[in-house]
């Protein structure tokens, strides 16, 4: 079908293993578990950096974090790079936004149309990092473990709730536009990021469910990677115990969320449905990264583990059959997809190389085995060198000039237990993907450019602390109180500032 609308639903830090087709055998999300059956499941999707803003800005610009400058959290997303918004509205389509998309600098749109809501996080410089003197920051410590559990109310389900509400009305309010363009929309969640807190009807669905500990328990420092090590001595959980209970009441409340997201999706399709337009709009789903959710001693993400890496992928349209997919893909595949679903299957770019494939290619292909390689970075906090990563095959290979390298046989050791890189038998391989990452990427190159950018942001946001600092969110001025997160006292004091469920 050509010039169908595009719904395009992203969650925030969700495993691929939270939804049914996936695996998982007590998460309650119907409406999710409904698009898989009907659509296609890529069985074994990535993003390509594991941290919020970088990983949108890689999928939005369908190329790597180092080759557009993205370096971290805090990076600005070039306004002179085109994303899919933009070659969407080039076809014809009218674009548009509701939730988060962590864009960094003053162009907040970046092609889309129509911003619904603001935004959660600051778009600012505010959470640039410095290889030279981390210093401490003020997110990702035991708190998201041990303060978690029911609220009636927190600012993230404030925010989720305004970008349905806000999703909602604006399909109703393209039904009865004059405004015959396709539409291409964007509905992004927070959930569910941590904090791990969901509303007691959530967590209540989980009463007599047997969720299941971490598959790996957690290891001592000698056990772990070098990058592990520092991520953990970065969160504070490195010589930190928790007890199963906050374990396991993380981990309740984080399916919790994933069953409210669940139903905040429902009332979208909902919409798309009275309206119609469900008969002709192409679905996708996706998580912008993983969760390790305990996973050796391990939370968040920041890492290449399957479970930090690996995310859920779908696609539903009413004429493409349902059907799984075993090829690799990645989030810097959705933008040459999206534009394939507009225009055609098999587009393919002519203004500049793009990282990614048209995914509808690999459709109806009697789903044979992986051919292709995925590619992925970490350029962040907590690392003394740029970090790639490379999947092709059964092997996953981490690298990096300041740690030993890592092989993973991920179809043998699906926990990532053994480290092959030493054994001889397999230096044919690692020679391979030594080879491979030198042509992927100049190292001492990115590195300059890395550190040059975090001293001029570091400078700049310094400068901004001097008289009114700017507000480069969307809808917002210098000053505005808004209560999202902008960079403006502790985080953690923000985010777990919420209203506790109340006592009878």
């Amino acid at each position: 079908m050509k010039n169908p609308n595009i719904l395009f639903i992203q969650v925030d830090q969700m495993l691929a293993g939270s939804l049914t087709a996936y695996g998982n055998t007590f998460a309650r999300t119907p409406n999710l578990d409904l698009i898989a059956q009907r659509g296609v499941v890529f069985e074994t999707a990535y993003c390509n950096f594991p941290l919020c803003a970088p990983s949108r800005f890689s999928m939005a610009a369908g190329q790597l974090c180092s080759t557009i400058g993205a370096f971290d959290n805090a990076a600005e997303m070039p306004a002179s790079i085109p994303t899919y918004a933009h070659y969407l509205r080039s076809f014809g389509y009218q674009t548009s936004l509701s939730g988060k998309m962590h864009f960094i600098g003053p162009d907040q749109f970046h092609g889309f149309e129509k911003r619904l809501t603001a935004d959660l996080y600051p778009a600012d410089f505010s959470w640039v990092p410095s290889w030279a003197d981390e210093g401490e920051r003020d997110t990702n410590d035991p708190r998201s473990v041990l303060i978690s559990g029911i609220c009636e109310r927190s600012v993230q389900i404030d925010f989720d709730e305004e970008v349905t509400h806000k999703a909602v009305r604006h399909v109703y309010d393209m039904a009865r536009s004059s405004d015959d363009r396709p539409f291409f929309m964007q509905v992004s969640y927070t959930h569910p990021h941590e904090p791990y807190l969901c509303r007691k009807e959530y967590w209540d669905l989980y009463e007599d469910t047997d969720i299941p500990p971490p598959s790996v328990p957690p290891m001592g420092e000698n056990r772990h990677d070098a990058h592990s090590v520092r991520l953990l001595k970065d969160f504070g959980m490195l010589d930190f115990s928790f007890d199963d209970e906050d374990v396991h009441r993380a981990r309740r409340a984080y399916y919790g969320s994933i069953s409210y997201l669940d139903e905040m999706i429902g009332k979208v399709l909902a919409a798309l449905k009275s309206t119609g337009a469900d008969k002709n709009t192409a679905i996708i789903f996706t998580s912008d990264h993983g969760e390790m959710l305990g996973e050796r001693g391990m939370w968040f993400k920041k890492h290449f583990f399957e479970p930090s890496l690996r995310i859920p992928l779908l696609m539903s349209a009413p004429w493409i059959k349902p059907q799984r997919v075993s090829e690799f893909a990645s989030l810097v595949d959705l933008l040459p997809t999206f534009n394939g679903l507009a225009t055609g299957s098999g587009w393919e770019a002519d203004v500049e190389p793009l990282e990614g494939l048209d995914l509808t290619t690999l459709l109806d292909k009697g789903n044979p085995e992986p051919q292709r390689a995925i590619h992925a970075e970490y350029l962040a906090e907590a690392t003394l060198a740029p970090i790639f990563m490379i999947r092709r095959g059964k092997y996953k290979y981490i690298s990096s000039s300041k740690d030993p390298a890592l092989l993973f046989d991920v179809d043998a050791d699906p926990d990532e237990l053994t480290n092959l890189a030493d054994r001889a038998d397999l230096q044919g391989v690692v020679s391979g993907f030594k080879s491979e990452v030198r042509e992927k990427w100049d190292e001492e190159e990115l590195t300059t450019r890395i550190l040059e950018s975090q001293r001029r942001r570091n400078l700049i946001l310094s400068a901004q602390k001097n008289g009114t600092p700017p507000r480069w969110n969307h809808g917002e001025e210098p000053g505005e109180e808004v209560i999202w997160y902008r960079g403006e006292g502790g985080y953690n004091e923000w985010a777990f500032d919420y209203l506790k469920e109340p006592k009878n």
